[in-house]
């Protein structure tokens, strides 16, 4: 009798993480030659995702969900208010240089919806949003770790990526300096979206060797991996990175127990402590971050440009002047998404961008209310603090405008969307098969 074989096929979820890889490892300033747009590989594949997402809503047959969810709804909404702003932004003349940033931008934005709908919906069960999610957090762990090499040698390896069909957009990576430390950017375009990139991968990794922890499993594998990308928020020299990690945990400790509290408390004060000892500076160069506040040269470029952005405003107050026209080499950089998607989306743009981030984190949050699954409940959490990283992130730089940062933003969201989705399925349905079993 010949034995079976239970074989997971490809599904939404395997396309997901074949989008993370293109994401997280190959070097953001990386795009695809032959074309006159610069559209990353990741971009592409995001574009793949929603025209596979599409064919299969024609079909009952594929496994992938159908209905409303508040996710869902959120990058709906959102889709169509980035519609309406292109349509509203090239209806009249438009300097070829501001229609070429409108033109690449609205491709850009759609692979990045594409994908969190892909989430939402292609996602199935537990088992497999947990792959994902572990996928995401161990790429992070890279980038951190490239990074940190960056810091600590002043190597980059991603000059050496050299990925045929691929052209850069830049001579080399970002390795800027801070007081006497390099600021590695990883993989990604900047060290400040490096910075957020990792903030937002210590929620979901703590939450991973928690858990392999308490189910009496080596966990040793994910306390490193948490390790990396703590110190490689740390070593980018960033106020958004810390200011995010500080908010990642005050939403953590919230909803842990009081034993994991004074665990984690403790653990992060020795991570400091470790970090002092290693490197010398470290810490009293991020203190003086934030103790210069007041006149550091990069806080005050940040808020010249606040006088010609408002006036922008004024001009088009609904819809905005257009995503992706507003070039920081010709009006100065916006390093406030929520203040950029203002001036170029308008207040309706505004409204359903907070609502996108609102609906993730509800989402999640829903999760928490409903689930008796302790796993489940703190899965939860941890997506509640990486969105409110992200959102914080938001008003300390222009993020949408990073590539990293955004495909991670929608991925969080459509995980939150599809993790509300299975869990009121189960809910609804207790015949259902046990969908975590498989990841315990």
């Amino acid at each position: 009798m010949a034995a079976s074989t239970d074989v997971q096929r490809a599904d939404g979820a395997t396309l997901v993480c074949v989008f993370l890889l293109m994401l997280l490892m190959v070097p953001a300033r990386l795009v695809i030659s032959g074309i006159p747009m610069s559209i990353t590989p990741a971009t592409l594949t995001g574009i793949a995702l929603g025209v596979i997402w599409f064919c299969c809503q024609l079909v009952t047959t594929l496994g992938v969900a159908k209905g409303r969810t508040l996710a869902r709804t959120a990058l709906f909404l959102y889709a169509i208010s980035q519609l309406a702003t292109y349509g509203y932004a090239t209806r009249n003349y438009l300097p070829m240089d501001e229609l070429e940033g409108a033109d690449r931008t609205i491709v850009v934005v759609f692979g990045t919806i594409f994908v969190g709908i892909a989430v939402v919906d292609g996602v199935k069960n537990l088992a497999r949003l947990d792959m994902v999610l572990k996928c995401m957090t161990v790429l992070i762990g890279v980038v951190a770790f490239i990074g940190f090499l960056q810091f600590a040698s002043g190597f980059d390896v991603t000059k050496y990526l050299a990925v045929p069909g691929l052209r850069p957009v830049t001579d080399d990576g970002f390795v800027l300096e801070r007081s006497t430390f390099r600021r590695p950017a990883g993989t990604t375009g900047h060290p400040i979206e490096f910075g957020v990139v990792c903030a937002i991968g210590v929620p979901l990794a703590a939450h991973y060797a928690y858990r392999t922890k308490e189910a009496g499993l080596k966990a040793g594998k994910w306390w490193l991996c948490l390790a990396i990308i703590a110190a490689g928020a740390v070593v980018s020299l960033s106020r958004s990175a810390i200011l995010g990690m500080c908010l990642g945990g005050v939403v953590l400790l919230i909803g842990w127990s009081a034993k994991r509290r004074v665990q984690a408390l403790i653990a992060a004060a020795g991570f400091l402590a470790v970090l002092k000892v290693v490197v010398p500076g470290l810490i009293g160069t991020l203190y003086s971050l934030f103790d210069n506040i007041g006149s550091d040269p990069s806080i005050e470029g940040r808020t010249d440009d606040y006088e010609s952005a408002g006036k922008q405003i004024a001009k088009h107050y609904l819809l905005g002047r257009g995503n992706g026209t507003y070039l920081s080499e010709k009006y100065g950089p916006l390093d406030n998404q929520y203040l950029g998607t203002l001036v170029q989306n308008g207040y309706i743009g505004l409204i359903l961008l907070v609502f996108l981030f609102l609906a993730g984190m509800y989402s999640a949050a829903k999760v928490r209310e409903i689930s008796a699954d302790p796993v489940v409940r703190d899965l939860a959490l941890s997506l509640i603090a990486a969105q409110a990283i992200v959102a914080l992130g938001a008003a300390t730089f222009d993020l949408l405008w990073f590539s990293t940062a955004t495909g991670l933003t929608f991925v969080l969201v459509g995980a939150s969307g599809a993790l509300l989705r299975v869990v009121k399925a189960q809910n609804n349905n207790p015949a259902l098969p046990p969908m975590w079993e498989a990841v315990r």
